[in-house]
């Protein structure tokens, strides 16, 4: 027995002591730029009267705090992000996922040790005469065996096909992690987007129904001019559509309120029919006046579908050792002992007792080439892993950098959409009293109504849109998941496979 367990602690030193087949995996390295945008930011944004006008400043090199969310002012919206947090399905089903690929890498862990079975067998069996020997007590030979063993078997992972294993599948844990936090960033965003949607098209509707008021209050001075006979029927039948044209707007604008507060219960976990309690509206919202904005360098860090890349690379890495490993020599130990008894009561007594030690060399020799095309195909999915990853790194500095621009852009348009919205209004009352004088014409009210009614839509739309933007942007940094989370981030191996970004 003790040469047993010296045979088997000399082989796990031996594996634990070799070199891994394959290449070591290192951290990909990024040439990040000085600045998100060709041309430098301004100090600044514009600014405009009323909801969502304040200007707004990028603050170098401040990150995006863990409850980024909580920057608009509204508890209403705090508190729908929290129940999506506690019960979106799709965030839950990531945790899971995330659960079952670190249980799997503690099984694989496993096989770093020897296998140990235990097992009691009894036979009863019935031996012919004529081979019956020492037992032979007549024409039938029956007797019973009573035999315990202990199973001991251990491959070495000498080569180290069974540590990048273990490499591949810590890294698709990291995957996993990194994917939640994904879900995570995302789901969050998709909440606050909604909520801001839904405040969109809330004050959309409120305009269009402020508009349908004036109509139908400028249809009923028409009609009363007409009766008095200071206009025609034409000028009744113009004011009747103009109404008409306005009221066919809403509709269409409570369907997409009904659809976004469907879409909301959805994200906290709910059917459609056990609503929303909240209620969102612009006014209710305030537009921070800073904005953080992370370093460059700092982008890759802060990126969960980077780091997820990352993480795949570095599966695809390992798996490269794997398939070296495969075309390398493999060793198996094998070591039993036990006993055997006739009487079930004497197998602890001395005699009947016996063992075996074994050890197997294992070396492919002709696969018809398999084995090495395995290994390029593996070769090829690291190169593939490696172009994914640089396709996804170029998507986050193109996402940072269209969420800077429209931020910029989006405060120049709300500025022109309130100036146009307070002329469109002056214009409206002045055309109307200039028509209650039979000074404009019905033709130049009704073009006036329209003109309002447009320039009051776009207002709505360009204050909504100050609100997405910094959304969008506060997403493009990364959310701010690594501030919530307490676990710490995994460090890639260092070793000699390296990638640059230019």
């Amino acid at each position: 027995m003790n040469n047993i367990l010296r045979l088997i602690g000399s082989a796990l030193f031996l594996a634990m002591g070799g070199c891994a087949a394959g290449p070591n995996f290192q951290q990909p390295l990024v040439s990040a730029p000085q600045s998100y945008v060709p041309t430098p930011l301004p100090s600044g944004t514009a600014s405009a009267p009323g909801i969502g006008g304040a200007a707004q400043r990028f603050v170098q090199g401040q990150e995006v705090q863990a409850q980024w969310w909580t920057v608009f002012g509204s508890p209403a919206l705090n508190e729908l992000v929290m129940a999506a947090l506690q019960a979106n399905p799709d965030l839950q089903a990531a945790e899971a996922a995330l659960r079952a690929a670190r249980s799997t890498v503690a099984a694989q862990r496993g096989a770093y040790w020897p296998g140990v079975d235990a097992g009691v067998n009894t036979n009863r069996e019935k031996v012919a005469g004529p081979v019956s020997g020492p037992l032979d007590d007549g024409d039938v030979k029956l007797y019973t065996l009573h035999t315990a063993q202990l199973s001991i078997g251990y491959v070495p992972d000498v080569f180290g096909a069974n540590r990048r294993q273990v490499e591949a599948l810590s890294a698709e844990a990291d995957v996993q992690r990194f994917q939640r936090e994904a879900v995570y960033m995302t789901l969050v965003s998709n909440v606050v987007g909604a909520a801001i949607e839904e405040a969109n098209l809330r004050g959309q509707i409120a305009a269009t129904r402020d508009l349908i008021s004036l109509s139908a209050r400028l249809l009923d001075v028409t009609r009363r001019q007409y009766n008095a006979g200071q206009v025609g029927g034409v000028d009744v039948v113009a004011q009747e559509a103009a109404l008409a044209r306005v009221q066919v707007t809403l509709p269409p604008l409570e369907k997409q309120l009904a659809e976004q507060r469907n879409l909301l219960a959805t994200l906290i976990g709910r059917l459609p029919g056990e609503g929303v309690p909240q209620r969102f509206e612009l006014a209710s919202l305030s537009l921070p006046e800073e904005l953080p904005l992370s370093l460059s360098s700092r982008l890759v860090e802060q990126r969960p579908d980077i780091r997820a890349a990352e993480a795949q690379l570095h599966v695809a890495s390992a798996l490269v050792g794997v398939a070296a490993a495969a075309r390398l020599p493999s060793f198996t130990l094998t070591a039993s002992l036990g006993r055997s008894s006739l009487d079930f009561s004497q197998m602890l007594r001395n005699g009947g007792a016996f063992w075996t030690v074994g050890a197997d060399l294992f070396q492919p020799v002709f696969r018809g080439r398999m084995l090495r095309l395995r290994q390029r195909a593996a070769e090829a999915a690291f190169d593939q892993a490696a172009a994914q990853y640089r396709s996804t790194v170029l998507t986050a500095f193109q996402n940072t950098a269209d969420a800077l621009q429209a931020i910029v852009s989006d405060a120049e348009t709300l500025r022109a959409a309130s100036a146009a919205e307070a002329a469109a209004r002056r214009s409206l009352t002045m055309t109307q009293r200039s028509r209650e004088l039979g000074a404009a014409s019905q033709v130049e009210l009704i073009v006036a109504q329209q003109n309002y009614q447009e320039a009051a839509t776009a207002l709505v739309q360009a204050q909504a849109n100050r609100f997405t933007s910094t959304v969008a942007l506060f997403h493009a940094l990364g959310g701010g998941w690594w501030h919530s989370r307490s676990e710490t981030d995994a460090v890639p191996t260092a070793g000699d496979q390296s990638l640059r970004l230019h």
